[in-house]
């Protein structure tokens, strides 16, 4: 007899197992900042010598618009030459967005908390995961009174490196005792999010239109399939919820 999750059936169909953790994206998919990030980054772009309106200035902010997702030690690193300018970039955009945020200026994303209730009340664990830090993150979650919203909350301190690598979804993974990664859906707003999960090995691989990228970038970056809000997660998902 197969064991409980087995892709294996009596009548010899191959099916995907059921879901088990749902890893979801924060800034674009779960919350919205109404591009407090994008604000950061340029103060911290500005603060370290780059002329607002310049060529270099649109050139970078382009950059960190296209990678919005990723690890912003990151996007920094990528930046600037040299390791100690991108440390104090980061510093400058994490104090920048604390200020921003201050107004309470982030808030969830219509259906979003519906959805994480969902998902945890059809069996699945919640990992919310960010390209932010540690602190940055908590300062978001502590805004939005989400602390004791998910099973877990990870950022790339925490892995190792962030997106596009899948060392945040594995860490999840092992954190939270699964069995098997096919059992991860991974939701997000951006080619990152897609990448981090087919590496990863998740087995559903979800854009939402909510964010940054378009359908056709998050279908090219590998989205299994692409909804307009989290908030359509639950009808997608249905079918492969680990409820009993």
């Amino acid at each position: 007899m197969d064991s409980e999750g087995s892709t294996g059936n009596r009548d010899g169909l191959i099916r995907p197992p059921r879901l088990r953790l749902a890893v979801l994206d924060m800034v674009g998919t779960t919350i919205t900042d109404d591009g407090r990030t994008e604000q950061a980054m340029a103060r911290a772009l500005i603060e370290h010598g780059v002329e607002p309106g310049s060529t270099r200035f649109e050139s970078m902010l382009g950059y960190a618009r296209d990678t919005m997702g990723y690890s912003k030690l990151t996007v920094f690193t990528h930046l600037f030459d040299e390791p100690r300018l991108a440390e104090s970039a980061n510093k400058t955009f994490e104090l920048a967005y604390d200020e921003l945020i201050a107004d309470g200026g982030v808030r969830a994303i219509p259906g979003a908390a519906d959805t994480i209730a969902w998902l945890r009340n059809a069996g699945m664990k919640v990992c919310l995961a960010t390209g932010f830090g540690r602190h940055t993150q908590n300062m978001v979650l502590e805004s939005l009174g989400w602390m004791g919203e998910a099973d877990l909350s990870l950022c790339p301190d925490d892995a190792g490196r962030g997106r596009p690598y899948p060392d945040m979804i594995l860490t999840a993974v092992l954190a939270l005792d699964l069995d098997d990664v096919r059992e991860v859906v991974v939701v997000g707003d951006t080619s990152s999010d897609m990448l981090s999960g087919v590496r990863a090995g998740a087995s559903s691989v979800v854009g939402v239109l909510s964010g940054s990228h378009s359908e056709a970038t998050l279908r090219a970056a590998g989205a299994t399939a692409v909804v307009p809000s989290i908030r359509d997660l639950p009808a997608l998902l249905e079918p492969r919820a680990a409820r009993l």
